[in-house]
Order: C-alpha cells, then sequence, then structure tokens
C-alpha cells in the first residue's frame, strides 16, 4: 500500500515535468492559461461595455484611452477581444466534449461487436457524415435551424464525432483481443464491464491527443461561421465576427483585423502545441527511453 501511494505522486511529477520540459506545450499551456483566465474575468478586465456604442469616438487608432483602438460603432476592441474568448473556449470545449461522447459510443458499440454493428456505424452512418466536408455540413445545418451558439455547438458537434468514432473502433478492436480482456470475459464479466472497467480505461490516451487538436479545430470553425454570420449575432463579440466587421477597414484600420486575428491565431496556436505534448508525452516508446 505504501509503494502504490508513494508511486502515484511521484507518476505525477513525472509527468509534470514532461510537460515542462515540452516547451511548445509549456507555452502553449500558458497561453490557454490566460485566454481562459481573461473569458473567466471577462467583466473585471474589460476597460469598457463590448457592446457599447459611441459613435464620437468610431475608428479611434489604438491609444492609451483605447489599447486595441475601436471601431465602427466606436466599441472598444480590447473589451470585444477579451470577450470573444469566452465564445471561442466555449464552444471549443462542448464542441469537443459532445462530440467526444457520440464519437465515443458508437465507436465502442462499433469496435467491440462488430458484425452489422460495425457495418451500419463505420460503413454507413460515418461514410455519410463523411461525404460532406465536416464545415460545409455545419453551415447548411446552422443555415436550416437558426444561427445561435447552441445550434452552432449542435452542428459542429454533429460534424466532427466521426473522428473520435474512428478512433475510438480502431482501439477497442485491438484492445478487446488482449489477454486481460479475454481473461475478465472467461470470468464471467459482462460486457459492459469489459468496456468500463478493462477497455476503455485504456484508450483515454490518444483521445486526450485528439480532444487538445479538435478545440482548435473547433475555434476555427466557429470563428468561420461567425465570419459568415452564421454564428453567435450581434451584439455578442466573437473573434469571427470581428473580423467580418473589419473588413471594409482593412487599409484605413488594419488594427480592426489585427488583434482578433492574432488572438484567433494565438489560441489555435496553443490548442496545437498542447496536442504535440501531449502526444510526445503519452507515446510509450519515449517512457520506455526514460526508463520507466
Amino acid at each position: 500500500m505504501t509503494d502504490s501511494s508513494q508511486s502515484q505522486p511521484s507518476d505525477v511529477w513525472l509527468s509534470l515535468r514532461r510537460i515542462g520540459q515540452h516547451r511548445l506545450a509549456a507555452i502553449g499551456a500558458l497561453i490557454i492559461l490566460i485566454f481562459m483566465m481573461s473569458a473567466i474575468f471577462a467583466p473585471l478586465l474589460a476597460p469598457h461595455n463590448p457592446a457599447a456604442l459611441n459613435l464620437s469616438d468610431r475608428l479611434l487608432p489604438p491609444s492609451s484611452a483605447h489599447w486595441f483602438g475601436t471601431d465602427e460603432l466606436g466599441r472598444d476592441v480590447l473589451s470585444r477581444t477579451i470577450y470573444g474568448a469566452r465564445i471561442s473556449l466555449t464552444v471549443a470545449v462542448t464542441v469537443v466534449a459532445l462530440s467526444l461522447a457520440i464519437g465515443l459510443l458508437l465507436g465502442a458499440l462499433a469496435g467491440f461487436y462488430g458484425g452489422a454493428t460495425d457495418t451500419l456505424i463505420n460503413l454507413y452512418v460515418s461514410n455519410a457524415f463523411l461525404s460532406l466536408p465536416g464545415i460545409l455540413l455545419a453551415v447548411a445545418f446552422v443555415a436550416f435551424l437558426g444561427p445561435s451558439l447552441p445550434n452552432l455547438i449542435l452542428a459542429l458537434a454533429l460534424s466532427g464525432w466521426v473522428n473520435y468514432a474512428r478512433l475510438v473502433r480502431a482501439q477497442v478492436l485491438a484492445m478487446k483481443e488482449r489477454e486481460f480482456v479475454q481473461a475478465a470475459r472467461s470470468l464471467g464479466a459482462s460486457d459492459l464491464r469489459l468496456m468500463l472497467r478493462h477497455i476503455l480505461p485504456n484508450i483515454v490516451q490518444p483521445l486526450i491527443v485528439q480532444a487538445a487538436v479538435g478545440m482548435a479545430a473547433a475555434i476555427l470553425a466557429e470563428a468561420t461561421l461567425s465570419f459568415l454570420g452564421l454564428g453567435v449575432q450581434p451584439p455578442t463579440a466573437t473573434w469571427g465576427a470581428m473580423l467580418n466587421d473589419a473588413r471594409s477597414h482593412l487599409f484605413e484600420s488594419p488594427y480592426l483585423v489585427f488583434f482578433p486575428a492574432a488572438a484567433l491565431a494565438l489560441c489555435v496556436l496553443a490548442f496545437n502545441f498542447i496536442g504535440d505534448g501531449l502526444r510526445d508525452l503519452l507515446d510509450p516508446r519515449n517512457r520506455i527511453r526514460e526508463g520507466q
């Protein structure tokens, strides 16, 4: 009992040390932490109301009064950029959670039972969703139901679950043939117990990596739909909508494009850095090289 209680903190310390040694992953985690704090404490950090109109101060360049300048309606760009982080991170987390839940359920059923179940899910359902590009499917879904945050999240989740389902299916197909799973089956373990206690805990690692990369893709997709006017509707501030509003002032007020584009690029890049770091961290070959 003593050995296991001592090994768990050491494992956590080694994992944290590996993340710290992966510079890009550490930088990505720091950037995401900053965005998270900005989103959570947006009312305290934003110097102005992001929706407040002030036409007398329209298109002001960056200054001490407005660090990022103002847009064509006199709204503070810094405040809108900070509040835009709320929408992007909310969409990223909820879309990945829903996509992962759907993909985990269908992928596990296809991989565990095989046969007709696998054919139905993997061949027909998955291929039906893959026949159209994900962003085009999301555009059609939102255009049909109407632009709103819940519809946007649901559309992106329905267009993104296939990658998780195929990953889970491949992992379950390999894991269900392992000796410890066969031993548990021979001892009378139910299918549900085999899945929950023996298979799913051993396929979590690649799902974590996929989820980190999936958050970057969800943020990009949300910005794309908001840019097209199919995302969260005004006056709510989103980075994609800010870029759309800045198109007509690209040359005389380039800061209107620069700041939301920089925030979007940094957030996406940070999640990709974290995904790369987690991939290296969870790679068994790296653990073997480190002598574990």
